[in-house]
């Protein structure tokens, strides 16, 4: 089939139904029928290597029970369809049973029906959209690998899809994060706001090259990531690209990685690499903040998913997380928890190396400037390099029509194997600080910036955002200073 006609074709039909309105919703109709055409798929194939397989969806609700149009006059349609899927469908696999015995394979049915809903009204429409789904052969190798360029598409529209882009990773960052970190077959790679799953497919993509031909070395693969996404639509188009990708069972948590007790952190197994990009600019309620000890706790999502990072990072493992200029910038002790979070950071792992990113990265979704941080667990920080990644000739911004690419990081991959202090104009684009200058400097780290760029103008929604995110950032410092002030004072 034309596999790259199919989100049009999709696209043509939805727009007829007075039920999906916008991109948003576009996206979470296509993947909850998408999930279980793919599911059936994979069911075919557990039930051939396994006489004894069983479904945990009920006969009759299976795709092959319903989706499949045979041409004969009988397949549902009209309000029968709707009344199928809103009266019986969704309520039964909202609804399924799961105990501890419950393969991951089979619960990951239950999740990602939690919140979805079905917005399609026109049962004639939404009867077109299944058969058009059901074109695609996911039991052959070369249609389902070939579809995955094709969800690829719908991930990157939710940048597009307001503040679903926020879920949204570029791959062309993700892909540059994982080929420096050179995960390994066998090593356990997590991100604890797993999003659409961007991070955790990159590093898949670079361990089935170790694959090969053996059938032990497919089961570690399988075994290999894991993700926990706190928003439904996400952590259906999650466990969707995991599948995609030949995970059988894919270990993708529905739940909030900051809800968890420091000290039961510390008991849970650590992970050999970690690569995130953590929400950032948003506050967390007290209840979430009393997880971390007290001199760790902050009201900004960024700051305490670095605790948990630091928390669940094996010995000698490795990290790379996206932060935004906020956590770089320079604090003194008593202004909030970033100093804090920061000096354990700087004196019990190795930050190696931090990497500039240019603005509009994540455009259309938030303009505000991000870095990389590398870092390990094998020693306290010593030096580290910063290095800044330029806007490329001929781009003034980043945008849904001209993205990042995985090109324009040509010059930091060249500059990573052989490091050397480059200056530009007179300012530094590659340089290394020692520890005691880092310490000297309150650990502000806002190092080898941008000296020259022309300010970015951007559309009045963005620019709302940005001063939003911006005053969320100073809020949560100046309730952290009173804080501090109130207890300095004997108060509660």
């Amino acid at each position: 089939m034309a596999i790259n006609n199919l989100v049009k074709r999709i696209q043509d039909v939805m727009r007829n139904d007075s039920g999906v309105n916008g991109d948003a919703q576009r996206i979470e109709q296509i993947v909850w029928i998408l999930f279980l055409k793919i599911y059936d798929a994979k069911e075919e194939a557990w039930e051939l290597y396994d006489d004894n397989y069983k479904s945990i969806i009920p006969k009759g609700l299976k795709w092959r029970d319903w989706a499949v149009d045979l041409k004969d006059g009988e397949s549902l349609t009209g309000d029968a369809l709707l009344d199928f899927v809103n009266n019986t469908l969704f309520p039964t696999l909202k609804n399924l049973e799961i105990d501890e015995e419950t393969p991951m394979s089979q619960i990951i049915v239950k999740t990602a029906f939690e919140d979805a809903n079905n917005y399609q009204k026109d049962g004639v429409l939404l009867r077109q959209v299944v058969n058009i789904i059901d074109e695609i052969d996911f039991t052959e190798y070369k249609e389902r690998h070939e579809f995955g360029a094709i969800y690829e598409s719908f991930l990157k529209d939710l940048q597009s899809a307001g503040n679903a882009g926020e879920f949204y990773t570029p791959r062309a960052v993700t892909d540059f994060m994982v080929e420096v970190v050179k995960p390994e077959l066998g090593e356990k790679i997590g991100d604890f706001a797993c999003g659409t799953g961007g991070f955790l497919t990159s590093a898949l993509s670079a361990l089935d090259k170790q694959v090969g031909n053996s059938l032990e070395n497919r089961k570690i693969y399988n075994n290999s990531v894991y993700g926990i996404e706190k928003k439904a639509l996400p952590h259906m188009l999650c466990v969707t690209n995991m599948l995609i990708h030949d995970i059988d069972d894919p270990n993708i948590l529905h739940g909030n990685a900051l809800e968890t007790d420091y000290k039961e952190l510390r008991k849970m197994e650590p992970f050999d690499v970690i690569l995130m990009n953590p929400p950032y600019g948003g506050s967390e309620k007290e209840s979430v903040k009393v997880n971390f000890p007290m001199e760790l706790r902050s009201s900004e999502t960024a700051d305490l998913f670095m605790n948990v990072i630091m928390l669940r990072l094996k010995k000698n493992g490795r990290a790379a997380v996206i932060l935004p200029d906020g956590f770089l910038f320079g604090t003194t002790p008593s202004d909030n928890a970033k100093f804090k979070i920061k000096k354990k950071l700087f004196s019990e792992f190795n930050v190696h190396t931090v990497v500039r990113m240019p603005h509009s990265v994540f455009a259309p979704y938030t303009p505000i400037r991000t870095n990389i941080l590398f870092f390990d667990n094998s020693k306290p920080t010593e030096e580290t390099w910063f290095f800044r990644v330029d806007m490329p000739d001929g781009y003034k911004n980043f945008s849904k029509t001209k993205p990042m690419k995985l090109e324009h990081f040509n010059e930091a991959m060249a500059w990573w194997e052989n490091r050397e202090e480059i200056d530009v104009d007179g300012f530094p684009k590659a340089k290394k600080y020692t520890i005691n200058e880092i310490v000297d400097r309150s650990f502000n780290i806002d190092l080898c910036g941008f000296p020259h760029e022309e300010e970015v103008i951007l559309e009045p929604i963005d620019l709302i955002q940005q001063y939003q995110e911006k005053r969320a950032s100073l809020n949560t410092e100046i309730d952290n200073v009173l804080e501090q002030i109130t207890s300095l004072l004997g108060g509660n």
